[in-house]
């Protein structure tokens, strides 16, 4: 599924940037992916696909920590200028709120 989706974007980015239908068509296509975004369904999948790279980073993170190189981390963290969770910290960019820029 993921590779079909991939090639769909790919082939949406290419007729956008390789058409000589203008600005127009641009605008007619960036409206319909606006609209398959903000759709209810898509949101949810945007959600659980959220909810689930958090729960991962999380158990990722406590696994590191509890090891000996979490230890041997944990001992430099003092001398770094961010933090590991500053660094590793997933984004809520994608998190697919409404008030976001309407960008995609």
């Amino acid at each position: 599924m993921r590779g079909k989706l991939l090639f769909l974007g790919g082939l949406a980015a290419g007729f956008v940037l390789g058409s000589r239908a203008g600005r127009e068509k641009y605008e007619e296509i960036r409206a319909n992916a606006q609209k398959l975004w903000d759709h209810p369904t898509v949101q949810e999948a945007a959600g659980v696909a959220q909810a689930q790279a958090n729960k991962l980073y999380t158990e990722g993170k406590d696994k590191l920590q509890s090891s000996k190189l979490g230890e041997k981390l944990g001992a430099t963290h003092a001398t770094t200028s961010a933090s590991t969770d500053e660094l590793l910290a997933p984004s809520d960019n994608f998190s697919g709120s409404k008030g976001s820029s309407g960008s995609l």
